[in-house]
């Protein structure tokens, strides 16, 4: 008897609890997280780079669809693209599908990056390789790093 007492207090509460707890109950609960997948290839180094875009060097820099290889900060330098004129993004300039070699250094042609090794290209816009391997299980974007532009000066972080 006292397990059906039980089950009747149960019931009671819930019809008392709005049906919108509930379901706020339920929907926290039930969000499951995604697993991040963390490239096994590259290393990510603490860096901190101030690019004065004010400078000659970074002409290339100063205007959308410009881009450049530096050699400070990152595993092998980063590459760098002026997407619209305000708006950058910095990626390593190590080939994230395989283990780091001297020829997976990435080089820029045109708008894109790409790998001696396989010939992988990737996109400098937003980090995606464009010609994945049929036999490779995971392929990985470009690793990005952070970037912030203000008084024509670009910070590059990680």
């Amino acid at each position: 008897m006292g397990s059906i007492t039980n089950i009747k207090k149960l019931k009671d509460l819930l019809k008392k609890i709005d049906p919108k707890i509930i379901f706020a109950f339920f929907l926290f609960f039930s969000c499951g997280k995604e697993k991040i997948v963390k490239n096994p290839y590259l290393i990510t180094p603490k860096f901190n780079l101030e690019i004065n875009l004010n400078l000659p060097q970074y002409d290339q820099l100063r205007y959308a669809g410009g881009s450049m290889k530096v050699k400070q900060g990152g595993l092998n330098g980063i590459l760098i693209f002026n997407i619209n004129g305000e708006n950058f993004t910095a990626w390593e300039a190590t080939c994230p599908n395989h283990i780091p070699e001297e020829c997976s250094k990435l080089e820029i042609f045109g708008l894109l990056s790409q790998c001696r090794c396989e010939n992988y290209k990737y996109s400098l816009a937003n980090g995606q390789l464009i010609n994945p391997s049929e036999n490779q299980k995971t392929n990985y974007p470009m690793h990005y790093y952070n970037t912030i532009f203000s008084n024509n000066q670009l910070i590059i972080s990680n």
